[in-house]
């Protein structure tokens, strides 16, 4: 007879608090053979959010990320006239060096 989706549900978070009340601390992967960690994170997903779902661990606050700064065209155009202004100051020394020479 196939679970329906509660009884899966219930079946992977019986697992994890049995063998919490067995080994006296949060289960880790390591605990469980690979097929009982299968179903496991099958029936719950990811490990942490497995956790979470059988009451074991609190779900960590969601943050917004920060968005990475882009270059914006001011900073792109200072940049780039840094290095025309470099780039005239060593050919001005080169052509500078040779007539002395």
């Amino acid at each position: 007879m196939k679970m329906t989706r509660e009884e899966k549900l219930a079946w992977a978070v019986r697992q994890l608090t049995l063998k919490q009340a067995e080994i006296g601390r949060i289960p880790q992967k390591s605990d469980f053979d690979m097929a009982t960690l299968s179903r496991i994170k099958a029936f719950l997903g990811p490990w942490p959010r497995a956790l979470e779902q059988a009451g074991l661990k609190e779900a960590k606050p969601i943050t917004p990320k920060k968005k990475k700064r882009k270059n914006s065209a001011g900073t792109v155009r200072k940049t780039l006239t840094a290095l025309k202004k470099q780039q005239k100051q060593k050919i001005s020394s080169q052509e500078n060096g040779e007539e002395n020479k």
